[in-house]
């Protein structure tokens, strides 16, 4: 009797913890679009995107840098854009807007943030050319095989297919002026260019609040990483995690160095998911800085975030 009335009350736990562990919403990042990761059917592709998944919200941040490449992955991981509180677009280079003309054939309303900004968007931002473009290819020893772009040979130019669009007329489009909570624990903000080639464009980018501090998400960084996290931690001083591309590609081996550094030790950031223009350089000197605490977030990568 006593066995039975035991056997009943496990069964009955592991009932009840399925049960929870269904109901928790994901905690994550999905990255949709970009030049590097593990060999997969998916399209790389200068750019980036990825989906934000916290706290029961879904959120789209960029849209990678050709519209039938963004397509193609979006439906391959079985992603379901229809289904999204709002989607960023961090500034106006056609690699991280190509996508959007796909996610508005399936969700024409969706509220779609950006920085305010005078010029066109779409154009621009494409696979650099001339000795940027050279350190595109630079092959770093130490950088795992998945973390090359392109799996180390890029194309000429990764403008193809049907991206680089226009404008998008009828888009319910929001412009981030001032930092703003658009939805609880999530806040956008906006930071301006004083680097020669983008100066005086804006780029927004997004912090995520969670209970191990916040996870920010940036797009290309233009701006400069270091004043994107000075902005950010007035918003939260902990800094759990950061995404995207940090644009350190064309910077100095000695000042990536340095930076790498400073996150850890200065800014107190316990993970680096860093993504698309950061450089293979870059790369290597986050594994050797963070070890076990570098993910790889190339493309088709799942990264958990904190609860």
């Amino acid at each position: 009797m006593k066995k039975t009335a035991l056997s009943l009350f496990i069964f009955w736990m592991l009932l009840l913890i399925g049960i929870t562990s269904a109901q928790e919403p994901p905690a994550r990042v999905t990255i949709l679009y970009d030049a590097f990761g593990k060999a997969s059917t998916l399209k790389r592709g200068w750019g980036y995107s990825a989906l934000v998944e916290y706290g029961g919200k879904r959120v789209l941040f960029d849209t990678g840098g050709d519209n039938e490449g963004f397509a193609y992955n979006v439906e391959t991981l079985g992603i379901d854009l229809t289904r999204l509180d709002f989607v960023v677009l961090t500034h106006r280079h056609g690699d991280h807007t190509s996508g959007l003309r796909y996610v508005l054939s399936l969700n024409p309303g969706v509220k779609i943030y950006t920085p305010v900004d005078t010029a066109v968007f779409g154009g621009g931002g494409g696979l650099p050319g001339g000795a940027l473009g050279k350190l595109i290819q630079r092959k770093v020893d130490s950088v795992p095989e998945n973390m090359r772009y392109f799996g180390g040979t890029p194309p000429v130019d990764s403008r193809t297919g049907t991206g680089w669009p226009t404008p998008w007329p009828g888009a319910n489009i929001v412009q981030i002026r001032q930092p703003t909570e658009v939805l609880p624990g999530f806040f956008l903000f906006s930071t301006l260019s004083e680097t020669a080639g983008t100066r005086d464009m804006n780029e927004i980018s997004m912090a995520i609040r969670t209970t191990q501090g916040i996870v920010l998400m940036v797009g290309c960084s233009h701006p400069g990483i270091e004043k994107i996290l000075d902005a950010a931690s007035k918003i939260d001083s902990k800094i759990y995690s950061v995404f995207g591309g940090f644009h350190l590609v064309d910077i100095a081996d000695a000042e990536v160095s340095r930076m790498a550094s400073s996150f850890r030790d200065k800014w107190k950031i316990e993970r680096m998911s860093p993504g698309h223009c950061t450089g293979q350089f870059a790369f290597s000197e986050f594994i050797r800085v963070y070890g076990s605490k570098f993910d790889q977030a190339g493309l088709g990568s799942v990264i958990a975030l904190p609860l």
